[in-house]
């Protein structure tokens, strides 16, 4: 496959053999090089690709494209958000899940919209060939096995990337996207290992050339739990854990009926106290305690050795016992994750009802690697200070495969976009979880991997995981991402949605005996006068499909689009007092900041304020508004001098 040489105008197959020829090194060109396959480079690199970018992707193995290193699913509570975002905007993982799951279930269904969320476990080899699949199927996408070692910048502008065999990869813009391989370590007891995940090889050269540029490096560490042996499992000691009856898909674009099918179980066991006294006598044979780790973990997915330490009033903690696949007997142990040694592993692990006699297959261990400081990127995830070198996923501080693939889907999109000379995307904090991700990342302190949570979206009545593609799907056919075929749809249900609550707005129906029994039935109050069917709905003990015998009227709508309306009409109030809070943050968001502004000049300032405020070159009022250290008089400070 040729490609044109931006720069020459040469063909780049010409224009390599040329270079080869003279300097025995290989050169290519491409517009967009992704360095990185796992979650975010694989968004990144098929974004970019999708968007007519000749892209080449690096991998430091082909074998570990779209790898699950740690558990065996996609979604949860919030990260199902995130995963319905990347849909809609055209990413892939939503697609790719639904053709590999095996368990499927909807979390937090007691509670309100806002916070349900949806969790598949997946089939971790099938996941990874799918996604192969789509990759190498892509136009405009090369797939390469090879380390990059080395970024060339020109005068702050990226110019290129080298492998360490000296391959040169000139390039428009490059996205890094390295995961957990940067100088990685895996380590259990006194065992190190200079190995990425899974005991792939590491990416030992391109942290020296990210220091040379002046490019702010952390330390951090993450843990898996071991895997174990199906058959040397007694579940009959386990509680059994079930997938939904019916299974709701991940992309807007799958057929709900193409992913109902037969679903495997996951099992549930506990820890007690048996284990927790083992982990205890052998504290100082962990490297989490000992000091042989440096690195920083993440608060919110902590070893057993941390609850057990940090939770010492908790007699038991959840353990879940996960398959990794249809075709291997390998269980996950979610919730167990662990740096002890070898022997203490099989000690504690085998305290816990249904493992009493149980083999590892692959012992739990801790991994610590190098990722940047994510304030130094603009909500982009462009480098302030290196145009044209996007970031993405674990790299940036982050953890969790969908907080990766969000943040590659939006690298990917804004390296095309800067390429192309477009404006670039940035979701606010209003508009999608994928916005508050990366405001958080760029604007707050993370001295830790961050982890997204529902709790960190002030607007999570209006983001909910079901009305992702009204939110964002024009969004992604602007871009080029989301089909015509599919633009069209997500249109006519706004459409259907806003006729059908106005409809029910204006039916009215009296209370004759009919309708009064209906209500007895229901445990609902009688009615003294005539109401409309949109504020029968509106009660707690009634929704849209249940008052489906009291409208004859009723159209015939999809599901989709009968479950917005239920949920539009039965928290309208609440959605209408966010909607005039988001009027307000975005006001605050539309007063820009001249990024190269010095605020030291701004009198009436705190020193802090000015430290942090020229540390960051917030954008906005409002992203200024959001970093710590920065008061609201401080605001109020900036406010006054935008004005003058």
């Amino acid at each position: 496959m040729e490609c044109q040489n931006k720069l020459s105008g040469n063909s780049l197959k010409d224009e390599a053999a040329s270079v080869y020829d003279s300097t025995r090194r290989v050169e290519e060109v491409y517009d967009v090089a992704v360095v990185g396959a796992g979650h975010a480079g694989c968004e990144a690199a098929l974004a970019a690709a999708r968007m007519g970018m000749e892209t080449i992707m690096f991998t430091v193995s082909v074998d570990s494209i779209a790898l699950m290193p740690c558990n065996p699913n996609i979604g949860g509570s919030s990260k199902g958000h995130l995963v319905r975002e990347i849909d809609a905007l055209g990413g892939e993982m939503g697609k790719n899940i639904d053709k590999t799951f095996i368990q499927s279930k909807m979390l937090n269904r007691s509670k309100g919209p806002a916070v349900h969320s949806l969790r598949a476990q997946a089939d971790k080899q099938d996941y990874t060939r799918q996604m192969r699949f789509v990759l190498e199927n892509t136009d405009h996408l090369t797939i390469r096995q090879a380390e990059v070692s080395e970024l060339v910048v020109e005068d702050g502008v990226l110019r290129g990337v080298k492998t360490f065999s000296g391959a040169l990869y000139r390039c428009k813009a490059a996205v890094l996207c390295t995961g957990t391989y940067l100088k990685a370590r895996c380590i259990y007891g006194d065992v190190s290992n200079a190995t990425g995940p899974n005991g792939l090889q590491a990416a030992n050269h391109l942290t020296d050339s990210l220091k040379a540029l002046g490019i702010e490096m952390f330390r951090f560490k993450t843990g898996t739990p071991a895997r174990v042996d199906r058959r040397s499992i007694d579940f009959s000691k386990m509680s059994e854990q079930s997938g939904d009856e019916r299974v709701v898909p991940f992309s807007f674009s799958t057929d709900p009926e193409s992913v109902q099918k037969e679903q495997v179980s996951c099992w549930l066991t506990y820890t007690n106290e048996e284990t927790h006294q083992i982990i205890r006598k052998n504290l100082d044979r962990s490297p989490l305690f000992s000091g042989a780790i440096e690195g920083t973990g993440p608060r919110y997915c902590p070893s057993i050795e941390d609850k057990v330490v940090k939770f010492a009033d908790k007699d038991r903690h959840q353990i879940f016992v996960e398959p990794e696949g249809l075709y291997t007997n390998e269980m996950y142990l979610a919730g167990m994750s662990s740096s002890l040694p070898e022997d203490v592993q099989y000690a504690m692990y085998r305290t816990l009802p249904g493992l009493e006699h149980v083999k590892i297959v692959r012992n739990a261990y801790a991994i610590e690697y190098d990722c940047i400081n994510p304030r130094q990127l603009n909500p982009t995830l462009e480098f302030k200070k290196i145009r044209g070198l996007f970031s993405g996923g674990q790299f940036n501080g982050s953890s969790g495969y969908e907080e990766a693939a969000a943040q590659g889907l939006v690298a990917g999109i804004n390296a095309a976009l800067s390429i192309s000379g477009k404006g670039p995307l940035i979701l606010d904090r209003s508009q999608a979880y994928i916005g508050v991700l990366i405001d958080d990342l760029v604007t707050k302190e993370n001295h830790e991997p961050y982890r997204m949570m529902t709790s960190r979206a002030e607007y999570r009545l209006l983001l909910r995981q079901d009305n992702a593609d009204i939110r964002l799907s024009e969004i992604g056919y602007q871009i080029g991402l989301v089909s015509e075929e599919r633009i069209q749809y997500v249109r006519w249900k706004i459409r259907e949605i806003e006729k059908e609550v106005k409809r029910l707005e204006n039916t009215k129906i009296g209370g004759n005996e009919s309708v009064q029994q209906f209500l007895r039935n229901h445990q609902s109050t009688e009615l003294k006068n005539g109401v409309s069917l949109a504020e029968l709905i509106k009660r707690p003990e009634l929704d849209y499909e249940q008052v489906d015998c009291l409208d004859p009227g009723r159209p015939t709508l999809p599901e989709d689009v009968r479950e917005q309306v239920n949920i539009n009409l039965k928290y309208e109030g609440y959605i209408r007092r966010q909607k005039q809070q988001v009027a307000q943050f975005k006001k605050l968001e539309e007063k820009r900041l001249d990024p190269s502004f010095d605020y030291s000049e701004v009198s009436g300032l705190r020193k802090e304020a000015v430290q942090k405020l020229n540390l960051y070159k917030p954008m906005s009022i409002g992203q200024a508004g959001r970093i710590s250290g920065v008061s609201p008089a401080d605001i109020s400070v900036l406010l006054v001098y935008l004005k003058q």
